[in-house]
Order: structure tokens, then C-alpha cells, then sequence
């Protein structure tokens, strides 16, 4: 039979002994002989009777107290301390802040005003009556409370506020406006600007001339207005093509040249440049990147590497060709 199993067995006791910790001496620097002070014995500090200024005695004046004291000097007058908030209604009624005021201040409201008005004012009211009261100026009113003569009626086309743009300008920004958001177009407008003003000189093309009178290549940036109208205008085409119906008889119609107004030419030629430049590669993304598209193709343009050109061509050679069925009559 095997040996029972003992579970639990009585423990033997342990001992816990503590490690003795060895005693290490102070630093170095700790173990120096301390320095010797000097004591007030040895060597007497100065006192308030016998010594100097302190460092805030003695300060500066106030700026207004030097520039008034400057003004006396030159000739040319104090400050103007009566100008601003009511200061000195202020310390007429506490005597504390009179006590602490700069001089100038002080005198100011020592001295007596006329009833009826008051201790302070603004530089509006003098420089009003300086202007009005000035011999020199030359300004004669015409009516009474006006200091230049009111502007001649009727008013000038261009100092209509809805007329303040260029007439081009608007009309390309508002064929730039999609879903009626006019900020947006006149943001990429701006963009489309600065981006003619910014880009170097264009090359031109001999190939394909501009209209006659534009300026040099060179000076196209400095005017980015009249940069965008050149290469509208030199793209826009004369005419159109109009199927007249019933002119060869029978229901037949034929093709007829028809002449373009001046912004019917150029919302033609816009809308060649903004579907050239939607069907450009994007090189990004942002909402500044269609701008920049429009303003490459405008510059495009310019230099005679868009195909815009041949789309105005080709609407020439199509109406030269149509010019024989103006003189056809309708077959009855």
C-alpha cells in the first residue's frame, strides 16, 4: 500500500536578514572648506544719505512734457493734448490724477474755457475749418456745406456704378458664370487677369497676325485688359452661316452668309476659347485650374498655336463659298 500523501507540511521558518548598506562619503564639492563672505563689519554698505540717484530717480520727462518743452524751443507750439477722448473733463473732477498728470496737462485744465464749449475736440473740426477758411486753396463752393463743387450732371458713362468694368471684361464674365453664381466668375476673371499680367511675353506668329494696331508683344502684360481683347477679337469671326429655308424651292434650303455685331463676334470667339479650354488635360486640381487653362489658351492665341484659329477659318471658307446663294431667289 503506497504512503499517504502530506498536503500540508508544517513550513520551515525563514530568516530575513537586511543588507547592511556601506556608508559613502560626500562629494568633493560638498567637503571644501565653504567661502568667506564679507560681512557689513569689514566693508559698510552705502547708505541712502551718502550714495547717488537710484535707478528710478532721475527718470525722463513725459513725452508730451518734451515735446512741449520742444515746441518752445522752435517756435512751432505745443502738442495738441486737447484733441482725443475728454481727458481733461476727467481730471477736473478727480484731484488725485491732476496731482499725478504730466505739466502740460495740468495747465490745461488749470486754465479757464469759454462757456459753451468744450475742453476736448477732434481734428476733424480744425482741419474742416483750415480747409474752408484758407485763402491759398483756391477752392471756391459752389453751394453751401460743400467744399469742392458738386460734378456735372449727366455723369459720364464710365462713373455708372453697372458700367464700371470694361464692356469685355463683363461679357466674359458672365459667359464664365455657370448655375447663376456671379462671384465665382468674377473670381476666375481675376484669375484669368493675373495670370496674362504675370506670364512673359508672348511670341508671335507671322502665320497668323493679329488685328491691325495691336502694340507690341513686350507691352501686352503691362495691359492684361487689352491683352484678352486682342485675342478675342482676332479669333472672333465676321460672319455666320444661316440655313435659309425654301431659297432653292421646293423646301430646300440653303446655306447664307450672315454679318456679326460686334459682341455677337466676340461671345462667338468666347465661346471657342472656353470649349477649347475645357477639353484640355487638368495639371491639378483646385479651383483656380480652369482659369489657368482659359488664360494658356488666351496666350495660345496670341502666339498662333491655338486651334481656335482654324475654326475661324474655317467659318470664312464655308461663308466665301456661300456668297453665290445671296443672289438665288426663292422658287415658288
Amino acid at each position: 500500500m503506497p504512503p499517504r500523501v502530506q498536503l500540508f507540511r508544517s513550513a520551515r521558518p525563514t530568516t530575513i536578514v537586511p543588507r547592511v548598506l556601506q556608508q559613502t562619503s560626500p562629494p568633493l564639492c560638498l567637503r571644501l572648506a565653504p567661502r568667506r563672505c564679507i560681512t557689513a563689519d569689514e566693508k559698510p554698505l552705502p547708505t541712502a544719505d551718502t550714495a547717488g540717484p537710484g535707478p528710478n530717480e532721475g527718470q525722463l520727462p513725459h513725452v508730451s512734457e518734451e515735446a512741449a518743452a520742444m515746441g518752445k524751443i522752435t517756435g512751432e507750439g505745443g502738442p495738441e493734448v486737447d484733441q482725443g477722448t475728454p481727458v481733461q473733463e476727467v481730471m477736473k473732477r478727480d484731484e488725485k490724477s491732476q496731482e499725478k498728470a504730466p505739466k502740460v496737462m495740468q495747465e490745461q485744465v488749470q486754465s479757464t474755457s469759454a462757456k459753451g464749449t468744450r475742453a476736448f475736440s477732434t481734428s476733424a473740426h480744425p482741419r474742416h475749418e483750415a480747409m474752408v477758411g484758407s485763402e491759398d486753396s483756391g477752392v471756391e463752393s459752389s453751394a453751401s456745406g460743400h467744399i469742392f463743387d458738386l460734378p456735372a450732371l449727366p455723369l459720364p458713362a464710365n462713373m455708372h456704378l453697372k458700367y464700371r468694368y470694361a464692356p469685355i471684361v463683363k461679357q466674359v464674365t458672365n459667359l464664365l458664370m455657370r448655375d447663376g453664381k456671379l462671384s465665382v466668375a468674377q473670381t476666375n476673371m481675376a484669375m484669368i487677369l493675373n495670370h496674362l499680367r504675370t506670364a512673359s511675353p508672348p511670341t508671335l506668329n507671322p502665320d497668323r497676325p493679329l488685328i491691325p494696331g495691336a502694340p507690341p508683344a513686350s507691352h501686352l502684360p503691362l495691359n492684361p485688359i487689352l491683352y484678352l481683347t486682342l485675342a478675342i477679337d482676332s479669333v472672333a469671326p465676321l460672319l455666320r452661316i444661316r440655313a435659309q429655308k425654301g431659297m432653292a424651292g421646293g423646301g430646300a434650303s440653303l446655306q447664307v452668309p450672315v454679318p456679326l455685331s460686334l459682341r455677337q463676334r466676340r461671345r462667338q470667339a468666347v465661346m471657342w476659347i472656353l470649349d477649347a479650354a475645357s477639353k484640355k488635360p487638368a495639371r491639378g486640381s483646385g479651383r483656380g485650374q480652369f482659369a489657368q487653362r482659359v488664360a494658356e489658351e488666351v496666350v495660345g492665341i496670341v502666339e498662333g498655336r491655338s486651334g481656335v484659329w482654324d475654326r475661324r477659318g474655317g467659318i470664312h471658307k464655308l461663308a466665301v463659298s456661300a456668297r453665290a446663294n445671296l443672289n438665288v431667289r426663292g422658287r415658288r
